[in-house]
């Protein structure tokens, strides 16, 4: 499809700068949001409507948090393909409601890494939901945007006042942009590894 309509999205960002307006904007526009932990916490204390991911999968957050997106109900809802009718066939079976938009940036490992913590503390701040959603949703840009960056909002927004929905072009430009973003972060990650002592 060229114009995308965004009437259900994921947000969890770890950079909130522009968060509470883009997500008002879609909101007031009809779509639907689910948030996870801090994200959430921003967009309900601005009095905007959002859904918890445990809302959606009907299971906890556990293990302190490293386990809350990975979760069928979520990878399902970004990966179907919406022009495969076999997909959506799927979809209605089992009961989930498909995804138009995922909008994360990871975890800042670089500033963890900076902090001189010692290697067992700093793998927690390695991203693992975060870097799954974003390559899930380039996959599948023909049907789904991207939001790898808050810089990307103004764009999205006219996108969607002019035209209803996001445009392929861009929707292609950000699947591309995330892919290079999540490889540069791991390799950042591999790098620090290899060079930090036990």
């Amino acid at each position: 499809m060229d114009f995308l309509p965004i009437r259900r999205a994921i947000l969890s960002v770890t950079d909130k700068s522009g968060l509470a307006d883009f997500a008002s904007f879609l909101s007031g526009r009809g779509c639907v949001l689910v948030s996870t932990g801090g994200t959430h916490k921003k967009l309900v204390a601005a009095g905007i409507k959002v859904q918890g991911v445990s809302d959606v999968t009907g299971f906890p957050e556990i293990l302190g948090g490293r386990v809350k997106t990975l979760h069928p109900r979520i990878h399902a809802g970004i990966l179907a393909d919406k022009d495969n009718p076999g997909h959506l066939l799927t979809l209605e079976e089992l009961r989930i409601e498909p995804f138009d938009m995922v909008c994360v940036n990871l975890y800042n490992f670089a500033d963890a890494a900076s902090k001189g913590l010692d290697l067992k503390n700093a793998v927690e701040e390695i991203d693992i939901g975060g870097p799954c959603m974003l390559r899930a949703a380039a996959k599948n840009f023909h049907t789904m945007l991207v939001v790898p960056d808050p810089v990307y909002y103004p764009r999205i927004q006219d996108e969607i006042a002019k035209h209803g929905g996001v445009s392929l072009a861009l929707r292609r430009e950000l699947a591309a942009e995330t892919f290079a973003r999540v490889s540069a972060y791991d390799d950042m990650i591999a790098r620090y590894l290899a060079a930090t002592p036990l």
